[in-house]
């Protein structure tokens, strides 16, 4: 029998997890010697890609003196919370990788805490000491602080802690004495982190994340907790509310490098990808098929947001999408719950339009940009926050908010946080920045993010994650300027623009074509102006000398997804297409805004 062990990466985004990864499969000769393997190996979707983030937890494994690692990589936003607590169950000890200059940040914490509680022994990796005024003691402080603050065990807090740079390829046991490769790490987890136990008796197996493929369907994975499963067998899947379906496994296959192997049979402490078994749902269990028990069932945080989606009914619909009817909108939203656990989708009184539930902006948004990149064309709404009533009183999610900036602005950002309900509990120096802890309001950081940078010079470093559900806070002001809707539909011209930039600031450019509704752009005043901006000049045969040449039109601003999430009101919607981006009223035309005035 190989000896395994079982280890989740935990990190904070942008400290360097995939690329330390990158680094233990090359190290381990994972790929042959003139193979092009590239980097960010384990960031395989484009969206991972673009945004430098893990939002899919995925497995590899690496032989290393003769025992094999299985290496599962864990999203670091706490927006994909839900993705981490059930890969944690798959692990016997963690990667805590922290950036010797941030520090343990608050999406680390939020992750780390989950694996204390599960009793997992930490490693502590201190990332990036190559880097200017790095303060790797401190960090190694800090962090033994957390674990003391989230209650770890005695034997947690003697944690060992190794010093490197993922991406100049070396880690040590001292920082000051950089080597050449990063052994020393992998010699910490061989020794450190405890073999995977080997379990006797009748089957269990708890399904953790599922795989998918076009040839077979739904792959089920899981680490195979009690017993051996083998090719062929007859089993029951216990579902999360009891219900027992009888089953039979026809393929089995193990993780080794990036891939899988066919396998006759698993014992009990590996990880392994199951073929054959229908209708499971993550946090199923696999068990014995004439005495079947049940494990316990993964418990994921709820939901703290919610958002409409509906059809795309704007009069530019189906011209850019392969998908815009209401069945291949459901259709496509029940099939990103089947894998997507902190994701929940209710109808509504419209049969076009669903309320999405999920983890806060960013998990929403990639859901929409990863729809958008299929061919679909969908309308969002406003993002609202999940009130709840809790002892008779009307309670909202609270989270805690950290932002980092140089000390000469941190008065602008503590104005913008309390403006918007937030309290100030923590101001304290951080290197040359000021390191400020808020608890505000989930709703208050909708559009929070643009105010802080542009405020800060884009200096600031904004992290968040979700404390508890507290009483209501009371009204938020939201955006202050109205915005500039087209009154008619053609295409925008330069003069009409022009003519107009004293009103506000533009989102289109000239030759763009827009429809009566749209939005496009910021109103100077609180109100909202309707405006033609289709308008050519008029032609005659008078000429003045130079005045076509004095046309000068500002730059359109351009949103992301998550900056038009955050910009929208109530009354308005976002269309995307695989190709646009529009922001539009949700009534189109003037007289119907005012007959559906929303106070």
């Amino acid at each position: 029998m190989q000896k395994i062990r079982n280890i989740a990466i935990i990190a904070h985004v942008d400290h360097g997890k995939t690329t330390l990864v990158d680094k233990i499969l090359h190290s381990c000769s994972i790929f042959r010697d003139n193979e092009q393997s590239g980097d960010l190996i384990l960031d395989n979707n484009d969206l991972e890609r673009e945004r430098g983030i893990t939002i899919v937890s995925k497995n590899v494994s690496v032989m290393y003196k003769d025992v094999k690692i299985n290496i599962i990589d864990t999203p670091g936003h706490a927006d994909f919370g839900g993705e981490v607590e059930r890969v944690l169950k798959m692990a016997d000890g963690v990667l805590l990788l922290c950036d010797a200059f941030e520090g343990a940040m608050p999406q680390t914490r939020f992750v780390t805490q989950k694996a204390l509680a599960l009793g997992l022994k930490p490693i502590v990796v201190v990332n990036k000491v190559d880097k200017e005024n790095c303060r790797p003691e401190e960090v190694y402080e800090q962090i033994f602080e957390l674990f003391f603050n989230l209650e770890a065990t005695e034997e947690q807090l003697d944690f060992p802690v190794i010093y490197g740079s993922s991406k100049q390829g070396w880690m040590s046991t001292d920082w000051k004495t950089p080597t050449t490769d990063i052994f020393a790490l992998l010699d910490a987890v061989v020794e450190k982190i405890p073999a995977a136990p080997t379990n006797d008796g009748t089957l269990q197996m708890q399904i953790t994340s599922l795989d998918y493929s076009s040839f077979v369907g739904r792959i089920a994975v899981g680490r195979v907790h009690r017993g051996v499963i083998k090719e062929n067998q007859p089993v029951t899947l216990i579902k999360r509310d009891g219900k027992m379906v009888k089953s039979r496994v026809k393929e089995l296959y193990t993780f080794e490098g990036l891939g899988k192997i066919r396998a006759t049979e698993v014992k009990s402490g590996d990880i392994c990808a199951v073929v054959g078994i229908d209708g499971f749902d993550i946090g199923d269990t696999i068990a014995d098929f004439d005495a079947p028990e049940q494990l316990p069932v993964i418990k994921i945080d709820e939901p703290t947001m919610n958002m409409l989606f509906t059809i795309n009914n704007s009069p530019f619909f189906g011209k850019e999408g392969k998908f815009v009817t209401s069945q291949r909108l459901k259709e496509r939203l029940y099939k990103e719950i089947e894998k997507n656990l902190a994701l929940k989708v209710v109808e509504t009184e419209s049969p076009d339009a669903y309320l999405v539930y999920g983890r806060g902006i960013l998990h929403l948004s990639v859901l929409i940009e990863t729809m958008r990149r299929e061919g679909y064309e969908i309308q969002v709404g406003q993002p609202q926050v999940i009130i709840k009533e809790i002892d008779g009183k009307k309670c909202e999610p609270i989270e805690t908010l950290i932002v980092d900036v140089p000390g000469e602005v941190a008065g602008k950002v503590i104005e913008l946080v309390t403006q918007r309900k937030g309290e100030l509990l923590i101001m304290e120096p951080k290197g040359d920045l000021q390191h400020l802890e808020f608890d505000i309001p989930a709703r208050g950081i909708i559009g929070l993010r643009n105010n802080v940078l542009t405020a800060t010079g884009g200096e600031a470093i904004m992290a968040h994650r979700f404390k508890a559900y507290e009483p209501w806070k009371g009204v938020i002001p939201g955006r202050l300027n109205g915005v500039l809707v087209s009154m008619e539909k053609g295409s925008t011209t330069a003069y009409s623009i022009d003519k107009l930039q004293d009103r506000g600031r533009f989102f289109v450019d000239p030759g763009v074509d827009i429809y009566e509704g749209q939005i496009l752009g910021e109103h100077i005043r609180d109100n909202d102006l309707v405006i033609n901006i289709v308008k050519g000049k008029a032609l005659t045969n008078m000429r003045a000398s130079g005045t076509d040449d004095s046309q000068r039109i500002a730059p359109a601003i351009k949103f992301s997804l998550e900056e038009a999430m955050e910009y929208i009101q109530a009354d308005e919607y976002i269309e995307v297409t695989p190709l646009s981006m529009r922001l539009r009223k949700i009534h189109l035309t003037e007289a119907a805004r005012k007959l559906n005035k929303i106070v």
